[in-house]
């Protein structure tokens, strides 16, 4: 395709006058096409039907004989602990299960540290309780690399802690920026990472990018990093991208505190009935054990037990992640192909191609991505709404549009990435002409 920008108003004003006759086209159809969020596809979730069978109406033992049935185990049953160790590359008794959503665990976390503080260093070489974060004269705040995931730019704002937008890079966030901020203000108490497959570029952190969060310096001795692996083991490939084993790389560098890490089976097994994960050092996950002392009594044992006779050892998760793929491979290539075919070399938009995870990103020319969603949706095919990547849900640059395959039918992904062509060609011609 011609360089969009290299054409005479004549050549542009006929091109659009083509695609306005396609787009009156598709909105004749009444499609109704949803491609807003991560979902996974119905035949996914079939993949873990087996779970319902489980642990059986007789069987609700664990191997140490404990009544999954009945009150406590309040970090999780030990050999889903030592499972699901392995996944975060940790020791079992540094990781608690939760219940279906790592969501919920972030969540509860910031509302912790917020109401009571995090361990922190003391003066004779061990941890005591910092202040809450809540106490100080001003807001606390949050580094964001952006694009990134909206979820956890909603937690900032429900409870009122200011985000500072971060660049991100084929590496991962732009560590000069982050390390600069982090050492520069005491008000800056984490960083929001999706390190794996990143929500939405794709992007796998390099080792030089983990190494340096955890070796960084911060003002604020309580800094924590927020590690949502979410898509650990969500590959697309058959050589998968290794990601740097953060923990390791805090303790190494004397910050073994500085990292909470999370994950969950939601995409892996049933994305409403899962298990979540949290590891950190074991003051972290003391600290936890005594807050979840006051919460609850005790998480779901059955859903642990039936995930651990599921899917049985670290083997039978890869084994499952491969039948994932299978469904889900094909969809992530007939976006890239469509939009190969209808957008590469028009100098009008870039898109990733990622090796794993849930979503494709995309970068209208700036100024376009509200227009081109805006005009997907008259047209009956709904977007993650633009900006949603950003804080606060304002891009700077109105360019970044997340695209999620995995929910659709094949045919469905095929009509709507066709819409979106053609609304991302009309929305840039509208720039391009003279006004």
């Amino acid at each position: 395709m011609s360089d969009f920008k290299k054409l005479t108003p004549a050549q542009l004003t006929e091109r659009r006058e083509q695609l306005l006759s396609k787009y009156a086209e598709y909105k004749s159809r009444g499609l109704a096409l949803d491609m807003t969020r991560g979902k996974p596809a119905a035949a996914q979730l079939d993949l873990a039907a087996g779970l319902l069978d489980l642990p059986g109406a007789s069987d609700y033992k664990d191997a140490a004989g404990t009544d999954c049935r009945n009150y406590g185990g309040l970090e999780g049953l030990p050999e889903v602990r030592a499972l699901f160790g392995e996944f975060l590359e940790l020791p079992a008794d540094q990781v608690i299960i939760g219940g279906n959503a790592s969501l919920s665990m972030m969540h509860d976390t910031v509302a912790r540290a917020l109401s009571h503080g995090v361990p922190v260093p003391n003066a004779q070489g061990g941890t005591t309780t910092g202040q809450p974060w809540s106490k100080g004269s001003a807001p606390i705040r949050f580094l964001c690399p952006s694009p990134g995931y909206d979820r956890h730019f909603s937690i900032c704002e429900h409870f009122g802690i200011e985000m500072i937008p971060v660049a991100m890079n084929e590496s991962g966030p732009d560590m000069r920026q982050v390390a600069e901020l982090a050492a520069g203000d005491e008000r800056i108490k984490g960083i929001w990472c999706v390190p794996k497959y990143s929500n939405p570029t794709g992007v796998t952190y390099s080792d030089e990018v983990v190494a340096a969060l955890a070796r960084m310096k911060t003002a604020a001795a309580d800094f924590r990093i927020f590690w949502d692996n979410a898509y650990a083991v969500h590959h697309l490939t058959d050589t998968p991208d290794q990601l740097k084993n953060i923990y390791a790389e805090c303790v190494a560098a004397g910050n073994p505190d500085r990292v909470l890490i999370f994950a969950s089976t939601s995409k892996i097994t049933l994305a409403g009935a899962g298990l979540a994960l949290c590891g950190a050092s074991p003051t972290n996950i003391a600290d936890a054990r005594k807050h979840l002392a006051i919460q609850t009594i005790g998480p779901d044992k059955i859903n642990q037990l039936r995930h651990l006779r599921f899917l049985k050892d670290s083997a039978g998760i890869a084994a499952h992640m491969r039948k994932h793929a299978e469904i889900i491979r094909p969809k992530f290539d007939a976006v890239l192909n469509i939009l190969d075919r209808e957008l590469a070399g028009a100098g009008i938009a870039t898109w990733t191609r990622p090796r794993g995870g849930y979503f494709i990103s995309l970068d209208t020319m700036p100024g376009c991505a509200a227009d081109v969603v805006r005009l997907a949706g008259e047209a009956g095919v709904k977007l993650t709404a633009a900006g949603a990547t950003f804080p606060y849900g304002k891009d700077p640059d109105d360019s970044n549009i997340r695209i999620a395959p995995t929910l659709p039918a094949p045919a469905e992904i095929t009509t709507a990435i066709e819409v979106l062509a053609v609304c991302i060609q009309l929305s840039a011609i509208q720039k391009l002409l003279p006004r």
